[in-house]
C-alpha cells in the first residue's frame, strides 16, 4: 500500500520504506541518549512494570536469549536489576531502577523532540497533529495485537 508523501506533488513511498525511515530517525534521536533502539524498547515495557524474561521476549518479539543480552547491558549500566521469583529462585523479573526512568524519560523527550521537529517541516500545524496522531493510532493497533495474541494463549 503507498502512502502519500509529505505533499500532494511529492512521490507516493510505501509504508515500510516510511516505517524504516521513521524508524532511523528514532534511532539518530536515541543517540544522544547513548540507547539503542532494543533497549529503549526493553526500558520502555519496564517502564509499565516489572516483567520476566518470557513476557519481554513476547512483547518485543524476540526470543529470551536475545532479552538476555540486552538486560544485561543495562543492568551493567546501572538502568535495571533483576530480582528473584517469588517462591521461585529459577525464575527473574526485571525492574527499573531510578536511572533506568531517567534515562527512560531522557529517551522519551529526545524521541519526541526528533520527530515533532520532523513533523513541523510540513508547515502546517494541524499536520503536524495528524501526523503525531497518526503514529499513536500506531501504537493503539501494536496494543491491539498484542491484547490479541495474549488472549489466543
Amino acid at each position: 500500500m503507498a502512502t502519500e508523501g509529505p505533499r500532494s506533488s511529492a512521490p507516493a513511498w510505501p509504508a515500510g520504506r516510511i516505517a524504516a525511515w521513521l524508524a532511523k530517525q528514532v534511532e539518530l534521536a536515541l543517540a544522544v541518549v547513548e540507547l539503542s533502539p532494543p533497549q529503549y524498547r526493553l526500558l520502555g515495557l519496564l517502564g509499565d512494570g516489572d516483567a520476566l524474561p518470557s513476557a519481554l521476549a513476547d512483547r518485543l518479539a524476540v526470543r529470551p536469549p536475545t532479552v538476555t543480552a540486552v538486560v544485561d547491558g543495562l543492568v551493567a549500566r546501572g538502568m535495571v536489576e533483576r530480582h528473584p521469583g517469588d517462591g521461585d529462585r529459577r525464575r527473574v523479573s526485571h525492574v527499573l531502577t531510578p536511572e533506568g526512568r531517567r534515562v527512560l524519560a531522557d529517551a522519551d523527550a529526545a524521541v519526541d523532540t526528533r520527530l515533532r521537529d520532523l513533523t513541523d517541516c510540513l508547515g502546517d500545524p494541524e499536520l503536524t497533529l495528524r501526523a503525531l496522531d497518526g503514529l499513536a493510532l500506531w501504537g493503539r493497533a501494536m496494543g491491539a495485537l498484542h491484547a490479541r495474541k495474549a488472549a489466543a494463549r
